[in-house]
């Protein structure tokens, strides 16, 4: 069954059709990509709009669904609400626009059309987007692959001098020259004290003998992103550092044996944040302890603190726990796995042994 008839089967007995605007989304049902344009899926049939920029390319490329090219949109949506005879139609809640739906609903009123504005339809979508077919995974792993290729080459260029945005920038062309359509968000490459922030931002800091250093990295290759950390060390570093390293390392791999068919989230963030407040640092990991990945680097679900939400035999999602010191230094180690109904298939096979570089 297609992606587009799943959803169909899945719209409530109460509506007719599923309006879709959102890039991404459009993208997960059609496999199209385009600034601009609406994906309407109804019990019977899918609809994608697009304008004259677009047409073309999207007869081309736009799977399980016809294309329409429209002058304007709500013109050509009057047409199909008519030939469908549609009377309530939901839709995609978050990516709607207070003066979208101002012109949408005077083009509903005209065609008698009831419309659903809640969350209902993201939140069937989400489930949808959780499990991931054998060939989103595939992309996936060709994502992961190319990462850890471009980090292997980029921690050889780290030097004494070299800046965290010139890291990041051979970082990112490295992987646009292998394949990638980008990097799958704004690389993480920070050093010394700066690594105590979980989302530093690179700059012309200058690598120095005795930084940690975090590579929070990704590719994304047709859409599909991979996620991944590791954390190293540019020559020696204090006992306390290695310290640090070791239990993030540790509860990392308690999360990751913890990650299984059926099990909650708020189980595997459990597991991972017990060892870490164990070991002294209650307080020093306050993000949740991973996420989904797919199209988007962070999807459904979010292995977080007391989420009840359940994993499932096709979900991707990451395990990174990390602490982080203020004005000292931070440790993450992050891998992203497939969800079996055993345990978890890891995309990510790069050493977390503490690398010391630099010697």
């Amino acid at each position: 069954m297609t992606k587009t008839r799943e959803l169909a089967h899945m719209i409530p007995s109460y509506a007719d059709a599923a309006l879709i605007y959102s890039q991404v989304n459009r993208k997960y049902f059609t496999g199209f990509v385009s600034s601009l344009g609406y994906l309407l899926i109804t019990k019977h049939d899918t609809y994608l709009f697009v304008d004259f920029r677009y047409a073309e390319a999207a007869r081309a490329v736009a799977k399980n669904c016809k294309v329409i090219q429209f002058g304007k949109f709500t013109e050509s949506l009057k047409e199909v609400i008519r030939s469908e005879n549609l009377h309530v139609i939901m839709l995609e809640g978050s990516s709607f626009t207070l003066n979208m739906l101002s012109s949408l609903d005077e083009t509903f009123k005209l065609c008698g059309v009831s419309t659903i504005k809640t969350d209902e339809l993201d939140k069937i979508i989400s489930r949808m987007r959780a499990i991931k077919s054998d060939e989103e995974i595939k992309m996936m792993q060709r994502a992961a692959d190319l990462t850890e290729e471009a980090l292997k080459e980029t921690l050889k260029r780290i030097e004494v001098g070299v800046s965290e945005r010139d890291l990041a920038l051979f970082m990112e062309m490295y992987m646009r020259k292998n394949g990638a359509k980008g990097v799958a968000f704004d690389l993480i490459i920070i050093s010394g004290k700066k690594t105590s922030m979980p989302h530093g931002v690179p700059d012309d800091k200058k690598i120095e003998r005795g930084d940690l250093i975090t590579l929070d990295i990704g590719a994304d290759i047709d859409g599909y992103k991979s996620d991944m950390t590791r954390t190293v060390a540019f020559g020696e570093i204090s006992d306390y550092q290695a310290k640090v390293y070791n239990v993030v390392r540790n509860a990392q791999q308690a999360a990751l044996n913890k990650i299984r068919d059926g099990v909650a989230c708020g189980e595997v963030d459990k597991a991972a944040r017990d060892i870490i407040n164990a070991a002294g640092f209650e307080g020093c990991f306050g993000h949740a302890t991973g996420h989904g990945v797919g199209l988007d680097i962070h999807e459904t679900p979010s292995l977080s603190p007391d989420s009840s939400y359940r994993l499932a035999s096709g979900m991707v999602v990451t395990s990174e726990p990390g602490i982080y010191l203020d004005n000292e230094f931070g440790v993450r180690i992050e891998d992203m796995v497939l969800v079996t109904e055993n345990g978890c298939k890891n995309f990510n096979s790069f050493t977390k042994e503490l690398l010391i570089l630099g010697e």
